[in-house]
This record gives structure tokens, C-alpha cells and sequence, in this order.
């Protein structure tokens, strides 16, 4: 994690600026993330409108198209790792699952299980197309409000992703380029999801998410910095497939 990422620079990655380690610990040096987890925003709005949801994933797929084009998966993309600064610019967090893969195919599985793509559960060898579905996941979440393989069923859940049938409520009347950004992230085929130096130039990017677009600051609800508060954990996962 501290190799990987003290290596990068993007402005929606957050910094890391040094470590020291005594007998027991190892402390991080970090950029300040003023407003804390995007996750404590999602739960206080429920849900977020489709300019706010647009520039956060817009952010998102810069900083991962940044970090693969130095062979960086970071593998556990979720609301809990993407931290906000003062102005709520998106700040990639937590290289904790990351790995530097410039040539080798990865057989581990981990990360969290609402986000796990269906080539991590199927036990097949992954790629750095596994964040692109994870980004695909938090594309959903932020714009309903849930991730869309949820279950109570660990079981039912990895067949839900397996098949990769994605439901949209009626009720929120998402718009279509929405719901077409979101399919073509979640292809159950990795070689055929929406490449992420394409993201920018989507539909639903340039609609709601343009270049000239205000920063997410000017979209907030709440002007305080996050507080820290409690929350149900979700289930996270690590096994070696062989």
C-alpha cells in the first residue's frame, strides 16, 4: 500500500506523504480530507441527483484511468474509500487491496462483496477491468441509494453478479444515459465494459458532468466538515482461488 502509493500524483488521488512505523504501528501521512467518507454524505442524502452522482464518477474514472495507466488495480473501490476535501473534489483513498500488475492476470479475491466483479467470484483470472466494474457499482449506488446485487444471501449475491441483470426502480426515472453508462460498466464480459478514457466523453458525462461544470462544492447540501459517526459495516472478502 505505502509503495503504491506514495508513488502517485492526481489531483483525485489523495496523498500520501511520508510513514514512520514504532513497535507496534505504522502511521500514514496524509492529505487532509476535510469533509471525510463520501459514504457519511450518501447516508445523510439518501441518494444523490444525477449532476451531483455524475461529477463524483466522472472524478472517479480519472483518477482509476490514471492509476492504470501505471499498472495499479486498486481493487476495492467503494463510497467508504473516496474521501472529500474541503471544496468536495473526489479524493481516491485506502490502497490497502491495491496491486502493481504491469504484466501478470491476479487470482485473488478480495475486496468488498457488493462491488466484487464476476470474474473475481467465478475464480477466474482478473484484470484491471475489475475496476471498472466496481465503478460501475458505485455509479448505481450513488444514484439509488443501494448497490444493485444486494442481498442478504452471500450465496444469492455472487449469483446475482454472476448474472449481471441490472434492475433500475421505476420510480426514481433515472435518466437513459445514466442507465446505459451503467450497463456498459457492468458487462459481465471484462473486454467489453466502457473503457474509462471513454468515460469523460459518455453521454451522461457530458450531460450532466460537462468540462465547465462547478465543482460537487457548489452542489452540497451541507457546508461542516464530516463528522465521524457509526455505521454498519459491509462484508468484505479475501481468499486465494486456486
Amino acid at each position: 500500500e505505502i509503495e503504491i502509493q506514495s508513488h502517485l500524483r492526481h489531483p483525485n488521488i489523495l496523498r500520501l506523504y511520508g510513514w514512520f512505523y514504532d513497535e507496534h504501528r505504522v502511521f500514514l501521512i496524509l492529505e487532509y480530507a476535510a469533509r471525510g467518507e463520501l459514504y457519511k454524505q450518501l447516508q445523510k442524502e439518501k441518494r444523490f441527483k444525477e449532476e451531483k452522482a455524475a461529477r463524483y464518477i466522472r472524478d472517479v474514472a480519472k483518477a482509476l484511468h490514471y492509476c492504470h495507466k501505471k499498472h495499479v488495480i486498486h481493487r476495492d473501490i467503494k463510497p467508504e474509500n473516496l474521501l472529500l476535501d474541503m471544496n468536495n473534489n473526489i479524493k481516491l483513498a485506502d490502497f490497502g487491496w491495491s496491486v502493481h500488475a504491469p504484466s501478470t492476470r491476479r487470482k485473488t479475491l478480495c475486496g468488498t462483496l457488493d462491488y466484487l466483479p464476476p470474474e473475481m467470484v467465478s475464480g477466474v483470472e482478473h484484470d484491471q477491468a475489475v475496476d471498472n466494474w466496481s465503478l460501475g457499482i458505485l455509479a448505481y449506488e450513488l444514484l439509488v441509494g443501494k448497490p444493485p446485487f444486494e442481498h442478504q444471501s452471500t450465496k444469492r449475491t455472487y449469483q446475482k453478479i454472476k448474472e449481471g441483470k441490472v434492475i433500475f426502480p421505476a420510480h426514481l426515472r433515472l435518466s437513459p444515459e445514466a442507465q446505459d453508462l451503467i450497463k456498459r460498466l457492468l458487462n459481465v464480459d471484462p473486454e467489453k465494459r466502457l473503457n474509462l478514457g471513454d468515460l469523460p466523453s459518455h453521454p451522461w458525462i457530458l450531460k450532466y458532468a460537462p468540462p465547465s461544470s462547478p465543482s460537487p462544492s457548489s452542489l452540497s447540501s451541507s457546508k461542516s466538515v464530516v463528522k465521524s459517526s457509526s455505521r454498519p459495516l459491509r462484508t468484505t472478502v479475501q481468499q486465494k482461488v486456486v
